[in-house]
């Protein structure tokens, strides 16, 4: 490691409940980011399990929570020593580590008393690994009257640049867009459920965690009048700065919209998978219409059929797309950048460097994110 660099990792754990993605990342004094090192693991069933069932009210919450948060931590823990092992290095190496925890309540929508929660024991992360952990992230954006959330649009504008009108979209459980003008405006928002539904229909009916390249949803048929039910949610038609999540988007409210239909399983997954790419290319054409190159990352990325079809519609709902492609393109693996984000994340906040857009979040201003845990 030289002078003019520093090292961090980034840990994160997304809205499908599907694990844990850590990344190893050298960031020089300019916030320039580079990963060096990557490591993933499956949640424990378990594990998935509470944190599943903690986003519903239900029976001695707090202690479960605490409990999740705790096991949490230490699953962190796990892929910190995977990536020191990896790249042959020790705790001291490493600056510190930004921790995005597993959200399982996001309320941006209730003025000043607007709250949003993050489950992580950030004091045992700090423990178990010898690193100063920031975790955290979006409170104190929310306590500025911001959304939170997306947190990445920053990090996308730092990483990503095109002498072109761009969009970064991200796919995870929920996406979200960045939006970075020729004149280097930046601007974002999340767009409705990337992966989440899908992957909480293909669990629900035959036991899949998720539906690999899409070829479930393929073997289904759109049901164009559910279709039109799940995009009249008022959701859509919000004007950013807006965010979301498993409060808005989960299985009592697709089953809600099905009501008593008979539908065949693989029909609404190939209509989850059509709302997923509609709802993500209509925000682009509402909000960014003059975008003319896309590039994705997230899981959503690696789904054949989603990119295809986000491929097909986009000739019709935006036409000035001339090119979608991934964040491979510019030599990021899609399911690291999340994981990136949020070394920068915890580097913004050593460097004590505002790290929010009140362009995408709505803050009264820029803030400093995060809370520092020392090892």
């Amino acid at each position: 490691m030289t002078q003019s660099h520093s090292l961090y990792i980034g840990l994160m754990s997304g809205t499908s409940l599907d694990g844990i993605d850590g990344v190893l990342a050298r960031i020089d004094p300019h916030g320039a980011t580079t990963a060096i090192a990557s490591a993933s693991t499956p949640f424990a069933p378990e594990l998935r399990k509470a944190l599943f069932e903690l986003q519903s009210p239900g029976p001695n919450e707090l202690h479960r929570e605490k409990q999740a948060g705790n096991a949490l931590a230490l699953a962190y823990a796990e892929v910190v020593g995977q990536l020191l092992q990896k790249a042959r290095l020790t705790a001291n190496d490493i600056v510190a580590i930004g921790a995005h925890g597993q959200t399982i309540r996001h309320q941006p929508d209730l003025g000043e008393m607007a709250y949003t929660h993050q489950t992580l024991n950030p004091a045992l992360l700090a423990e178990r690994t010898g690193i100063d952990v920031i975790a955290d992230f979006r409170s104190r954006d929310l306590a500025a009257a911001g959304h939170g959330a997306p947190l990445v649009p920053a990090f996308h504008a730092q990483q990503f640049s095109e002498p072109k009108n761009l969009a970064i979209l991200n796919i995870g459980g929920i996406a979200n867009l960045t939006l970075i003008s020729q004149s280097g405006e930046v601007t974002g928002f999340d767009c409705g459920p990337g992966n989440m539904l899908m992957d909480a229909w293909i669990q629900k009916q035959i036991g899949k965690p998720y539906d690999e390249n899409g070829n479930w949803a393929l073997q289904g048929k759109v049901d164009e009048s559910l279709l039109k039910k799940l995009l009249a949610d008022p959701f859509f038609n919000k004007t950013p700065p807006k965010s979301t999540g498993r409060d808005d988007f989960h299985m009592d409210w697709l089953l809600e919209n099905i009501g008593n239909k008979n539908i065949p399983p693989e029909d609404v997954q190939a209509t989850l998978l059509h709302l997923s790419a509609h709802s993500i290319l209509d925000a682009l054409a509402r909000h960014a219409p003059q975008t003319q190159k896309l590039i994705t990352c997230g899981g959503g990325a690696q789904n054949t059929a989603l990119m295809n079809l986000l491929k097909v519609k986009a000739q019709y709902l935006c036409p000035e797309l001339a090119e979608i492609t991934t964040s491979d393109s510019v030599g990021i693996h899609p399911q690291l950048v999340e994981g990136l984000a949020f070394a920068w994340l915890a580097w913004a906040h050593k460097q004590k460097r505002p790290a929010n857009l009140p362009a995408v979040t709505g803050a009264k201003g820029p803030r400093i994110l995060g809370a520092c845990y020392p090892a």
